[in-house]
């Protein structure tokens, strides 16, 4: 576990192709992680759909003195997971993967904390996110940075959708701002 995070150097930017190989790499070993852990977990990717989030500038991470400690995706529209809850006043959080070496040292926290931020300034309402409606722990961990359930879902296995979020029942999880 790496520590000592009063003197680290913390920065939240957009990730680059550069970064590939990194990201495949967390992802991996997240998904193994799970997967052990006997949580429900990605069963493949959308590479194609993460490269094009990665061009569009919607992917980001969170360098700890220069080493990537997490990776996750930002959308400004869900329509497909959303709904008619979907308005344009949203950001929404899609798969935020931690670096097992920094577990435990609030990761989730600063990209909650970098989402609000963003949000504001764009005059949006809420923080989205779903997870897999029967991952309690997930929602749990969720409730306790303060999102609120405020609806489920269940997706189909059309192709509009990223190979991860195909035929999926969900929780959709917002904090007001």
């Amino acid at each position: 576990m790496i520590t000592s995070e009063q003197s680290a150097e913390i920065q939240i930017s957009n990730t680059s192709l550069e970064d590939w190989d990194r990201i495949v790499q967390l992802f991996d070993g997240v998904i193994e992680h799970q997967g052990k852990s006997s949580y429900r977990v990605w069963e493949s990717i959308d590479w194609d759909a993460l490269r094009e989030d990665i061009e569009k500038q919607l992917h980001y991470k969170i360098t700890v003195n220069g080493q990537i400690s997490c990776i996750f995706n930002v959308q400004y529209s869900d329509p497909l997971l959303w709904g008619e809850k979907e308005n344009n006043d949203a950001i929404y959080l899609h798969r935020i993967v931690i670096d097992l070496a920094f577990k435990g040292q609030k990761q989730f926290a600063k990209v909650l904390e970098w989402a609000k931020q963003d949000a504001l300034q764009r005059g949006l309402k809420f923080v989205r996110l779903d997870t897999w409606a029967d991952n309690a722990k997930i929602i749990d961990y969720y409730n306790s940075y303060g999102f609120i359930p405020v609806g489920h879902y269940q997706t189909s296995d059309s192709a509009e959708l990223p190979i991860q979020n195909r035929n999926l029942y969900g929780i959709l999880l917002e904090i007001s701002l």
